[in-house]
């Protein structure tokens, strides 16, 4: 099972996009959430994860910028991103559990 990302795009600095990715209802609500982005030349780094019971956590650079949601109704973790820098292009991948999501481009200019 894949799990369904959307919400990649592009966009200028300082501009918004709003990340999303379902699961299936047996599996969400168990288990952890969140989003790893990997840019060209560099190693696959966690942005953020958030518990099952909602609790969110972020790496260093998109702490204040970057908001982790659960929306237990639609069994989709969201991310949110604000103030959208250059350094943010990638591709981010969603996971809940042991499961993943193809990956959705994120490409900031400047």
């Amino acid at each position: 099972v894949q799990l369904q990302a959307s919400g990649g795009g592009s966009v200028q600095a300082g501009g918004s996009l709003r990340l999303s990715c379902a699961a299936p209802e047996s599996i969400f609500s168990t288990t952890a959430a969140g989003w790893y982005r990997q840019a060209p030349g560099k190693e696959r780094e966690l942005v953020a994860a958030i518990t099952r019971g909602g609790i969110p956590n972020y790496n260093g650079p998109v702490k204040g910028r970057f908001t982790i949601s659960r929306d237990y109704d639609r069994s989709t973790v969201h991310l949110q991103m604000n103030s959208l820098e250059p350094e943010d292009t990638a591709v981010y991948y969603c996971f809940i559990g042991s499961l993943w999501g193809q990956g959705t481009q994120v490409t900031v200019s400047s």
